[in-house]
């Protein structure tokens, strides 16, 4: 799956861990071991621009049709704040930084579902907490 933007020696879901290390095997195919991880995946897939990466780790029936890029934003950094594992479900909260163009930084703070399905961990859906 080739990521729009070459992928950078640093990961971007955790820049002290190297990419080919991190999420490099996850975004060439290699199964997620927990859902924290698949999470990582992602946010680092959104960084790279690899809609097909989003896709595939989404599950088939939440991923929206109309799933695409906006060029002009730029992800900062994430922080995983908790995670839960019960079987073949999942949970993991997280807040990541993004910034459109030259505004200001925005905070999405999300409370994901992941499901292990045959095996794969994929993104059920989320929701924003309120502040």
């Amino acid at each position: 799956m080739t990521a729009r933007i070459a992928p950078p020696a640093a990961c971007p879901c955790d820049p002290s861990r190297r990419y080919a290390a991190c999420c490099g095997p996850l975004h060439a195919g290699q199964a997620a071991a927990s859902a924290q991880a698949l999470m990582r995946s992602r946010y680092s897939a959104y960084a790279l621009g690899d809609l097909e990466y989003l896709r595939a780790s989404w599950a088939a029936q939440t991923c929206p049709d109309d799933l695409e890029f906006d060029p002009s934003v730029r992800w900062l950094g994430l922080d995983v704040k908790r995670q839960r594992e019960d079987g073949d479900a999942a949970m993991v909260e997280f807040v990541a930084r993004y910034r459109i163009g030259g505004g200001s930084a925005v905070r999405l703070h999300e409370v994901s579902r992941f499901a292990r399905v045959e095996g794969r961990w994929v993104y059920v859906d989320g929701e924003f907490p309120s502040a």
